[in-house]
């Protein structure tokens, strides 16, 4: 079941993306906040390589989009939806290979300072999934905002 939401979230950001120029997936939400599509879809890339590579399995890997954009959000001219895209699927794909075998009751490790928002330094892989299903949602609504100012499209 938290892989199928998981997977519903997954593919309702993509849904969000679908069929919409660079220039709309460039455009900033309301003001003040500068997050767009492309920046969501680059930054959930981030966040499935933090989660699943280097919380759950202990992996030191470097952001996806560098050292300079370690949130997935600032946007690059010649990087657009194709690429962003292919990076984020690559993530999701890794972590699939990463939890396949492994029982929601293992344990990955945050940092310190991560640790301060958690409360401890050990999350079990079902933590970690229902996280990620929060993440989602939470942008996804972000997404939801966006798409609506940009085109009008809402729903699913």
């Amino acid at each position: 079941m938290l892989e199928a939401w998981l997977d519903f979230h997954r593919a309702t950001l993509a849904l969000k993306c679908a069929g919409l120029t660079d220039e709309q997936l460039r455009l900033a939400a309301a003001s003040p906040s500068s997050m767009t599509l492309l920046g969501l879809v680059q930054h959930m890339a981030e966040v499935e390589r933090n989660w699943f590579q280097r919380v759950f399995v202990g992996q030191d890997v470097p952001p996806v989009f560098g050292e300079s954009n370690g949130d997935g959000f600032a946007l690059l001219p010649d990087r657009g939806l194709d690429e962003a895209t292919a990076a984020w699927q690559a993530e999701i794909a890794r972590g699939r290979e990463l939890v396949a075998a492994a029982s929601l009751d293992d344990s990955g490790h945050l940092s310190e300072r991560e640790a301060g928002h958690v409360g401890e330094q050990g999350v079990s892989l079902r933590w970690i999934m229902v996280h990620m299903i929060e993440e989602y949602a939470r942008h996804n609504g972000h997404a939801d905002l966006i798409r609506e100012g940009v085109d009008g499209a809402t729903g699913a």
